[in-house]
């Protein structure tokens, strides 16, 4: 089973895809996004961007299987971050539009070994590149407690993460995801009916420290308004308020700077259709902007 595209229809929507077009997905996971701009083009161009070379055998699978035509499709093993220096590697022109859906794909969080859920005992790894040096059990079983505290706290937003790190540290060698889970558990003052698992967020720092998932945002923001064409449509859907928080705050700030145009005022959503069907959307927020041509933008500047 793939990973179900989340806010498809609306994503499809907001791109305007031409079928002459050169589009890029950012975040190409086992192709979801990917095979339907792909439909949509005819003589355009596709590139797919992920770290993780399963995902991308997976996607180009998928994607070859497509009925063919003058469309050119190039996936490249790469973190979103590296967007500029791949568009210049590819010799693109100026892209029409970007997507980067921030979420964990289902591949990754279906599969045990790669250490990202709680649901199975797994190894200590959530890494979604092979080549990445740190791992969770780096974090979880060496790194000092009000360091481990200092990730939950500031990755995920974890209240509780003094008394969870104390936990962890006590119990250490922690060995594998099922066994921390439980520590975690343990730790938290649970009252009432809970929404989340206790270690939701927890699981959810380590994921975002070994990834290094906030900086690599923070330079994909940075480098893709230079990658875009005027007109050139950027569509971000993130999952938790630090991510959401960070794409909100660029997208003010190139407004202001008459960059980008923000098309969503309010963020795009899920419906309860959808969260039904695919349950992993429900915390899912979309955001859309413009690239803005250089007199509007010379215009936007002298009204601000």
């Amino acid at each position: 089973m793939w990973h179900t595209p989340v806010l498809l229809d609306e994503v499809l929507d907001w791109l305007r895809i031409r079928p002459d077009g050169t589009y890029l997905d950012a975040t190409l996971g086992t192709g979801g996004h990917a095979i339907e701009i792909a439909r949509r083009l005819t003589t355009g161009r596709l590139i797919g961007l992920d770290r993780d070379p399963q995902a991308i055998a997976i996607a180009r699978k998928r994607l070859g299987e497509l009925e063919p035509r003058e469309r050119q499709v190039t996936l490249v093993q790469a973190d979103f971050s590296r967007i500029g220096e791949v568009a210049a590697e590819q010799k693109l022109p100026p892209l029409d539009g970007v997507l980067a859906d921030l979420g964990v794909s289902s591949l990754e969080l279906d599969t045990p070994e790669r250490g990202f859920s709680f649901r199975f005992a797994g190894p200590l790894n959530m890494r979604m590149s092979p080549e990445a040096s740190l791992t969770a059990d780096e974090i979880v079983n060496h790194w000092p407690e009000h360091e481990l505290a200092d990730v939950l706290y500031r990755k995920a937003e974890e209240h509780g993460s003094r008394r969870i790190a104390r936990a962890i540290v006590r119990a250490r060698p922690i060995r594998d995801t099922a066994h921390l889970a439980t520590v975690v558990a343990g730790a938290q003052k649970v009252r009432g009916r809970q929404k989340l698992h206790p270690a939701t967020k927890t699981f959810l720092a380590l994921r975002i420290a070994v990834n290094r998932e906030e900086e690599e945002l923070e330079q994909f923001l940075s480098w893709t308004p230079v990658t875009l064409s005027p007109g050139g449509r950027w569509i971000i859907i993130s999952y938790h308020s630090l991510e959401d928080r960070l794409v909100k705050r660029k997208f003010q700030q190139l407004a202001r700077q008459g960059i980008v145009r923000v098309l969503t005022k309010k963020v795009i959503q899920p419906g309860e259709r959808e969260i039904e069907s695919n349950p992993r959307a429900r915390s899912a927020k979309m955001r859309v902007g413009e690239k803005l041509p250089a007199q509007q933008r010379s215009a936007e500047e002298v009204r601000l």
